[in-house]
């Protein structure tokens, strides 16, 4: 909907009524075969249902009425003045705006139009208001029409003086008895379930599919919103039709065929580089400006410095400081250009909805409802399942969900589930986990809960599917982000082995996840050695071509920690990480470069000849240094250093060309998965 209630006063979409039109100048002929063509399609247009309808049929009546009006003028040959081509010309503006003051209603949530229902309704008289205008200036004596024809402009004539802005009185109950539910949410009083069904009845929605339908208009009103208290609003909404949703027709159902679309499969969509983080890779969702000057997502540029990171991860600057700055046009881009791909876009940091009580409120009470189905030890499989499929879509939609299931103890009962023979029942379960565990304080829960990481760990290594095992790495991701865990993690033979595993069995998108929650693991020096143990550098070396970033950020990883053993592990990658530097992206690029600096300062001549070896190394080199960003060159500056010393015969074991912190120097991709919770 475009029209704004004046106590929700701000939005960004353009406003319905814009008073003007910029389109050619038509020929008297061309100028009355479209109005009379754009009042035939207003015509034909159906009334509102369930709510505006008496606004929207009265106006369109009056429409039909002008229809044959024109449809006269059309068989008479009439050479209008100048005030009547400026009159039509007007009136052919106000059927513009009547058509898509329809249509826009018509698209709109039901929910949000009934809170709006005052300043809709004037809308729609603002509209018979300028068409009665425009019939008391329009010189009809001029035309020589048919009495039939001049008693009909008569007639709308005073039909349109004649009209006052109205709402049904049906519309105005209606509205109160949502009001009125959401209030007493305030004070705690769970809504009657009869009066829901009358509710929702009225306004059109008799099953889950139309209620999931009317979740999603609200969602994207949610988006169009800029002022604090409409969002608070459509938040409250929010909670009232999931929570109706839930309690009369039951959890969803979920599909036969599993089609859990994850976001990191937006890559298909051709993401433009400008919207990727130079992090992650990975779409923007609250892009910031750091003090160098680059852009990098909020979550994922926090996480490199709550890491201890110092340094501009592109350009390997020192930061001046910390502060992160909003780059909103560009996020206002991403959010255009996810709408045009039909792409869901989650907003996080300053683009989250303020607080809503009533929203808090609905959500607490749904969780409640659910954690109560749950509790049923006689529930059959499939019931369970539509349960932890509601939980799962709860604990995607925001910090406040999360942490009312978790406060709500459903960690425990979940746990019952990782071990499923159901495969779709599996996967729900550890996704839930997954997206309960991005809230901070859940990771803390999660840990503690008796059974919930061993049974994580279990899914790691035998689930029932590959999507299984991947969102149970990512949990070991989201949970490795407690300094304490990642080292209690680390320990566990079952965890090493399993992940490496993933990294060398799974499909492409589970090894990646596999891949990024052993580079967070191996931040911690101790677990490194167990990684080597396990192969993982022989799992990273397999995946040079189809995973090479993080491939690389592996390899690079395991051989800046884990000493001599790493680097001889890694001797046969030589070559790989050679190809790397020269078709690689920049970030890879700099991380193979990075690579090899640290086995050469380590590895001594043998493998510095074994570099040199490389075909074509000396002009891959060059380039970097000439093309290649800050870092990328200072690592190739080292190898050609290395390179000219081991020609001319000069030892240079234990040699440090260059001293960069261990912490600057690897850039960690990082799971979407944990900043865009798994639907």
């Amino acid at each position: 909907m475009a029209v704004t209630l004046e106590v929700f006063p701000a939005r960004k979409r353009r406003p319905l009524i814009t008073g003007s039109y910029d389109s050619p100048k038509l020929s008297d002929a061309k100028l009355t075969r479209s109005l009379f063509l754009a009042s035939q399609e207003i015509s034909s247009m159906q009334p509102l249902r369930f709510i505006l309808r008496r606004n929207s049929l009265s106006i369109i009546r009056k429409v039909k009425i002008l229809s044959s009006i024109f449809d006269e003028l059309l068989r008479s040959e009439i050479t209008y003045s100048q005030s009547t081509h400026l009159c039509f010309e007007e009136m052919h503006l106000v059927m513009q705006r009547i058509k898509t003051l329809i249509e826009d209603c018509s698209k709109a949530s039901k929910l949000w139009l009934l809170l709006q229902i005052e300043i809709v309704a004037f809308s729609f008289h603002e509209l018979v208001t300028d068409l009665s205008t425009v019939l008391d200036i329009l010189p009809v004596n001029d035309f020589n029409l048919s009495d039939d024809v001049e008693d009909l402009i008569i007639l709308l004539r005073k039909q349109c003086s004649d009209s006052i802005q109205f709402i049904d009185p049906r519309d105005e109950v209606l509205r109160r008895k949502v009001t009125d539910t959401i209030d007493g949410i305030k004070h705690q009083i769970s809504p009657d379930q009869l009066r829901l069904i009358e509710i929702f009845n009225d306004l059109g929605f008799s099953d889950s599919v139309s209620l999931n339908e009317e979740i999603q208009r609200l969602e994207d009103e949610t988006q169009d919103q800029i002022d604090e208290r409409s969002k608070s609003a459509v938040a409250s909404l929010i909670g009232l039709v999931r929570y109706t949703k839930c309690v009369l027709y039951g959890p969803s159902t979920p599909s036969s065929t599993p089609d859990f679309r994850r976001y990191t499969s937006i890559s298909d969509a051709n993401i433009p580089a400008d919207f990727r983080c130079p992090i992650t890779l990975e779409l923007m969702r609250d892009p910031v400006v750091v003090s160098t000057g680059q852009t990098y997502d909020r979550e994922s540029i926090d996480l490199w410095i709550q890491s201890g990171h110092s340094s501009c991860p592109k350009t390997g600057q020192i930061l001046k400081h910390t502060n992160l700055i909003a780059n909103r046009a560009l996020k206002n881009l991403i959010v255009m250009w996810c709408r045009d791909q039909k792409i869901p876009f989650e907003l996080y940091g300053d683009g989250e909805p303020a607080p809503c009580k009533e929203a808090e409120e609905f959500t607490r009470m749904m969780v409640l409802f659910l954690i109560d189905k749950l509790s049923l030890r006689s529930a059959v499989a499939e019931s369970s399942n539509g349960v932890v499929s509601e939980l799962r879509a709860l604990a995607k939609s925001d910090s406040v969900a999360r942490a009312c299931i978790a406060e709500a103890g459903a960690i425990p009962k979940l746990v019952r589930y990782l071990s499923s023979e159901c495969q779709s029942l599996q996967i729900n379960a550890v996704t839930t986990i997954l997206n309960l565990s991005i809230l901070e304080q859940n990771k803390t829960r999660i840990m503690e809960t008796d059974g919930a990481l061993n049974g994580v760990i279990e899914v790691l290594r035998l689930g029932a599917t590959w999507e299984a095992k991947a969102n149970a790495a990512a949990t070991l991701f989201s949970l490795a982000g407690v300094s304490a865990y990642k080292r209690r993690l680390g320990r566990k033979a079952r965890v090493v082995n399993g992940l490496v595993d993933l990294a060398k069995q799974g499909p492409t998108s589970s090894k990646r996840d596999a891949f990024v929650a052993i580079l967070n693991l191996a931040a911690e020096r101790e677990n490194v050695g167990r990684f080597i143990e396990a192969g993982v550098v022989e799992a990273a070396g397999d995946a040079f071509r189809e995973l090479p970033e993080e491939a690389v950020a592996v390899v690079e990883a395991v051989v800046r920690r884990g000493g001599l053993m790493a680097v001889s592990a890694a001797f046969s990658l030589i070559r790989l990480l050679g190809e790397v530097m020269r078709e690689g992206a920049d970030t890879t690029r700099e991380s193979a470069a990075a690579t090899l600096v640290t086995m050469c300062r380590k590895g001594g001549s043998e493998l510095v000849a074994e570099m040199a070896a490389i075909p074509g190394i000396e002009r891959v080199i060059w380039e970097m240094i000439g093309t290649g960003t800050a870092r990328g060159g200072r690592k190739a500056a080292s190898l050609m250093r290395y390179l000219r010393r081991w020609a001319a015969g000069v030892d240079h074991t234990g040699d440090t060309p260059e001293t960069v912190p261990e912490t600057q120097s690897i850039v960690v991709p990082t799971p979407s998965r944990i900043f865009n919770p798994v639907s």
